[in-house]
Protein backbone atom coordinates (compact mmCIF):
# COMPACT_ATOMS: atom_id res chain seq x y z
CA UNK A 1 0.00 0.00 0.00
CA UNK A 2 2.52 2.36 1.19
CA UNK A 3 4.53 1.37 -1.90
CA UNK A 4 1.23 2.27 -4.33
CA UNK A 5 1.02 5.45 -2.60
CA UNK A 6 4.74 6.93 -3.33
CA UNK A 7 3.79 5.49 -7.27
CA UNK A 8 0.55 7.72 -6.98
CA UNK A 9 2.30 10.43 -5.29
CA UNK A 10 5.19 10.35 -7.93
CA UNK A 11 2.33 10.14 -11.05
CA UNK A 12 0.35 13.07 -9.78
CA UNK A 13 3.75 15.38 -9.43
CA UNK A 14 4.68 14.36 -12.83
CA UNK A 15 1.37 15.10 -14.09
CA UNK A 16 0.71 18.32 -12.16
CA UNK A 17 3.89 19.35 -13.92
CA UNK A 18 3.17 18.81 -17.15
CA UNK A 19 0.36 20.71 -17.07
CA UNK A 20 1.11 24.56 -17.42
CA UNK A 21 5.25 23.77 -17.45
CA UNK A 22 6.28 23.20 -20.99
CA UNK A 23 9.26 24.70 -20.70
CA UNK A 24 11.46 25.09 -17.92
CA UNK A 25 14.69 24.57 -16.70
CA UNK A 26 16.20 21.50 -14.04
CA UNK A 27 16.24 24.17 -11.32
CA UNK A 28 12.53 25.54 -11.84
CA UNK A 29 11.55 21.94 -12.34
CA UNK A 30 12.86 21.04 -8.37
CA UNK A 31 11.31 24.09 -7.39
CA UNK A 32 8.16 23.44 -9.13
CA UNK A 33 7.77 20.20 -7.79
CA UNK A 34 8.01 20.49 -3.79
CA UNK A 35 5.40 23.34 -4.49
CA UNK A 36 3.22 21.38 -6.40
CA UNK A 37 3.60 18.20 -3.68
CA UNK A 38 2.95 20.86 -1.01
CA UNK A 39 0.69 23.09 -2.64
CA UNK A 40 -1.71 19.88 -3.95
CA UNK A 41 -1.61 18.48 -0.75
CA UNK A 42 -3.36 21.09 0.94
CA UNK A 43 -5.11 21.85 -1.67
CA UNK A 44 -7.16 18.02 -1.60
CA UNK A 45 -8.48 18.86 1.86
CA UNK A 46 -10.04 22.34 0.36
CA UNK A 47 -13.55 22.79 -0.87
CA UNK A 48 -13.71 23.69 -4.67
CA UNK A 49 -14.59 27.33 -4.59
CA UNK A 50 -17.03 29.38 -7.47
CA UNK A 51 -15.61 32.87 -8.63
CA UNK A 52 -17.53 35.01 -7.01
CA UNK A 53 -20.71 32.75 -7.52
CA UNK A 54 -19.73 32.09 -11.35
CA UNK A 55 -18.37 29.06 -12.71
CA UNK A 56 -14.61 28.77 -13.44
CA UNK A 57 -14.16 28.65 -17.20
CA UNK A 58 -12.39 25.92 -18.55
CA UNK A 59 -10.04 26.31 -22.16
CA UNK A 60 -12.21 24.94 -24.88
CA UNK A 61 -9.20 22.38 -25.92
CA UNK A 62 -9.71 20.68 -22.35
CA UNK A 63 -13.28 20.64 -22.46
CA UNK A 64 -13.73 17.35 -24.89
CA UNK A 65 -11.94 15.08 -22.28
CA UNK A 66 -13.98 15.65 -19.64
CA UNK A 67 -17.13 15.66 -21.45
CA UNK A 68 -16.24 11.95 -23.22
CA UNK A 69 -14.52 10.65 -19.62
CA UNK A 70 -18.60 11.62 -17.93
CA UNK A 71 -19.98 9.86 -21.42
CA UNK A 72 -18.16 6.97 -20.66
CA UNK A 73 -19.37 7.00 -16.90
CA UNK A 74 -22.76 7.14 -17.81
CA UNK A 75 -22.98 4.72 -20.61
CA UNK A 76 -21.34 2.28 -18.23
CA UNK A 77 -23.67 2.52 -15.37
CA UNK A 78 -26.82 2.77 -17.89
CA UNK A 79 -25.77 -0.36 -19.56
CA UNK A 80 -25.07 -2.21 -16.53
CA UNK A 81 -21.72 -2.74 -17.71
CA UNK A 82 -19.26 -5.08 -15.45
CA UNK A 83 -15.82 -4.29 -17.24
CA UNK A 84 -14.23 -1.88 -14.83
CA UNK A 85 -10.74 -2.17 -15.47
CA UNK A 86 -11.32 -1.15 -19.40
CA UNK A 87 -13.85 2.02 -18.26
CA UNK A 88 -10.44 2.75 -15.93
CA UNK A 89 -8.27 2.37 -19.08
CA UNK A 90 -10.57 4.60 -20.54
CA UNK A 91 -11.01 7.10 -18.34
CA UNK A 92 -7.37 7.19 -17.59
CA UNK A 93 -6.62 8.08 -21.14
CA UNK A 94 -9.28 11.05 -21.34
CA UNK A 95 -7.65 12.20 -18.35
CA UNK A 96 -3.99 11.83 -19.88
CA UNK A 97 -5.14 14.01 -22.90
CA UNK A 98 -7.04 16.40 -20.70
CA UNK A 99 -3.83 16.95 -18.84
CA UNK A 100 -1.53 17.15 -22.28
CA UNK A 101 -4.33 19.89 -23.14
CA UNK A 102 -3.71 22.16 -19.84
CA UNK A 103 -2.94 25.63 -20.71
CA UNK A 104 -4.17 27.07 -17.57
CA UNK A 105 -3.15 29.07 -15.02
CA UNK A 106 -4.00 31.32 -11.96
CA UNK A 107 -7.05 31.17 -9.64
CA UNK A 108 -8.78 28.90 -11.93
CA UNK A 109 -6.51 26.19 -12.80
CA UNK A 110 -6.05 25.86 -8.86
CA UNK A 111 -9.42 25.25 -8.20
CA UNK A 112 -9.57 22.97 -11.30
CA UNK A 113 -6.80 20.88 -9.26
CA UNK A 114 -9.02 21.09 -6.77
CA UNK A 115 -11.31 18.70 -8.62
CA UNK A 116 -8.90 16.56 -10.20
CA UNK A 117 -6.72 15.39 -7.86
CA UNK A 118 -9.38 13.43 -6.47
CA UNK A 119 -10.63 12.35 -9.47
CA UNK A 120 -7.51 11.07 -10.90
CA UNK A 121 -7.61 8.59 -7.16
CA UNK A 122 -10.30 7.77 -8.18
CA UNK A 123 -9.30 6.17 -11.76
CA UNK A 124 -6.38 5.00 -9.83
CA UNK A 125 -8.17 2.89 -7.36
CA UNK A 126 -11.00 1.66 -9.71
CA UNK A 127 -7.77 0.52 -12.04
CA UNK A 128 -6.49 -1.31 -9.47
CA UNK A 129 -9.54 -2.88 -7.27
CA UNK A 130 -10.65 -6.49 -7.57
CA UNK A 131 -13.68 -6.52 -5.58
CA UNK A 132 -16.48 -6.08 -8.54
CA UNK A 133 -18.66 -4.22 -5.28
CA UNK A 134 -15.88 -1.73 -4.68
CA UNK A 135 -15.93 -0.71 -7.98
CA UNK A 136 -19.36 -0.49 -8.55
CA UNK A 137 -18.80 2.29 -5.60
CA UNK A 138 -16.14 4.15 -7.29
CA UNK A 139 -17.92 4.04 -10.45
CA UNK A 140 -20.46 6.09 -8.94
CA UNK A 141 -18.10 8.14 -6.88
CA UNK A 142 -16.82 9.11 -10.43
CA UNK A 143 -20.14 9.86 -11.86
CA UNK A 144 -20.65 12.32 -8.71
CA UNK A 145 -17.21 13.91 -9.24
CA UNK A 146 -18.59 14.14 -13.30
CA UNK A 147 -21.55 16.39 -11.37
CA UNK A 148 -19.47 18.18 -9.37
CA UNK A 149 -17.23 19.47 -12.26
CA UNK A 150 -19.94 20.52 -13.96
CA UNK A 151 -21.16 22.31 -10.70
CA UNK A 152 -18.25 24.34 -10.28
CA UNK A 153 -16.94 24.70 -14.33
CA UNK A 154 -17.42 25.53 -17.73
Amino acid sequence: MKKATIILSFALSAILLSCNNSATSDKEVHTETATHEKHEHEESSEAIELNNGEKWKVNEEMKPYVTKGSELVSTFIQNKETDYKKLANQIKSENNQLIKSCTMDGKSHDELHKWLHPHLELVDKLEKTNDAKEADEVVHQLDKSYQDYQNYFQ
